[in-house]
């Protein structure tokens, strides 16, 4: 398009903003499969990476910021441990919009048993080839779509041993009570890994569970309409 000031042509182009996505422990970019976002909004999927000897949470996140442009407006969509990671970058580099799914936004919203559990070493019993199968088991059970149940469990099964361990410390240790600007937490009122009880999201997916990207992608998808900020900015040529 262009625009014309006195003698001078301007062209202005418009540009989609970036979205990064954030999966959840062990998981990839095949957990938001059905998740669609409007028009204007360009997707990208963050890939987790090794962690380091005893490295906490937030240093972790501030690694990961490296696939991220923050040179231009962006949102971070994130979830469960993805919308945790999601929190701790938004505090080094504020996204125009930060979104958690099924996550939570503060340390306090922890269920206390998790910390409980960790102080008596009780996550050593919980390898996490125990937790892979146990998580098999629960969606064979609760998951409505086989095709569903199939994605989900080469996602499980796929999951890095090393980090799933790591992660499960580094959560249950994490410290924050910062809210970032132009946060937005989708929260299902049936979640069993973040119970609703112990958080305060903006908005509650009733009946629903957990893993609200497969199994009600079209709520989110009509939530991301409504909160996602306008994605149109102009740069001048």
């Amino acid at each position: 398009m262009q625009e014309v000031v006195g003698s001078t042509p301007i062209f202005s182009t418009t540009l989609e903003m970036k979205t990064y996505f954030i999966s959840g422990i062990g998981a990839d970019y095949r957990l938001f499969t059905h998740i669609r976002l409007p028009e204007g909004f360009e997707t990208h999927y963050i890939q987790w990476i090794p962690p380091e000897k005893n490295e906490t949470l937030p240093a972790y996140a501030r690694r990961l910021t490296a696939q991220i442009d923050t040179s231009k407006p962006y949102n971070l969509i994130g979830f469960s441990l993805g919308g945790i990671m999601a929190i701790e970058i938004a505090k080094l580099f504020p996204p125009a919009c930060t979104i958690l799914i099924s996550s939570i936004p503060v340390s306090s919203n922890l269920p206390p048993y998790y910390r409980r559990a960790h102080r008596l070493q009780l996550q050593r019993l919980a390898t996490p080839t125990l937790m892979k199968a146990l998580a098999s088991f629960k969606h064979l059970v609760t998951m409505r779509s086989r095709d569903n149940y199939k994605l989900m469990r080469e996602v499980i099964w796929d999951g890095d041993d090393r980090f799933i361990a790591w992660a499960m410390d580094a959560v249950v240790e994490w410290q924050n009570d910062a809210i970032p600007q132009h946060l937005f937490h989708i929260h299902g009122a049936w979640d069993e890994i973040f119970p609703i009880k112990f958080t305060k999201p903006t908005h509650i997916v009733p009946r629903a569970g957990h893993n609200l990207t497969l199994s009600h992608a079209p709520v989110i998808n009509s939530l991301l309409q409504e909160i996602l900020p306008t994605p149109a900015y102009s740069s001048s040529i």
